[in-house]
């Protein structure tokens, strides 16, 4: 049995010996068809010592199927990048190609930004 004793602060203690303590479970994200997304497609350089990155923000789904998106746009474009906050970071200005990637896998996405 893992260590949960965070998620039961707070928690009166019970004699019964067959007491299971529940805690509140995180729903389960559902994620949008790409139909349905609506992504916007940034260039950023504040805060990353002048580099320039490109993100993709307003992802609708799960964080597994987010870090799936982001992987294939990684790979397509054939540069590093990371997956974090709900948003997919990808080094230097891709924004032309993440465009077309997206719009090729069916999801809705517009420039914005600088």
């Amino acid at each position: 049995m893992a260590n949960d004793w965070k998620a039961r602060l707070g928690t009166v203690y019970s004699t019964d010996p067959d007491y299971e303590y529940k805690t509140a479970a995180e729903p389960e994200v559902e994620t949008l068809p790409p139909s349905r997304q609506d992504l916007r497609i940034w260039r950023d350089s504040k805060q990353r010592a002048g580099k320039v990155v490109t993100l993709v923000r307003g992802f609708a789904g799960s964080e597994e199927d987010l870090k799936e998106l982001g992987r294939l746009v990684k790979k397509r474009c054939g540069v590093g990048g990371s997956v974090k906050d709900g948003e997919i970071i990808i080094q230097g200005d891709h924004r032309d190609r993440i465009a077309e990637i997206l719009t090729a896998e069916g999801y809705r996405c517009k420039k914005a930004g600088n």
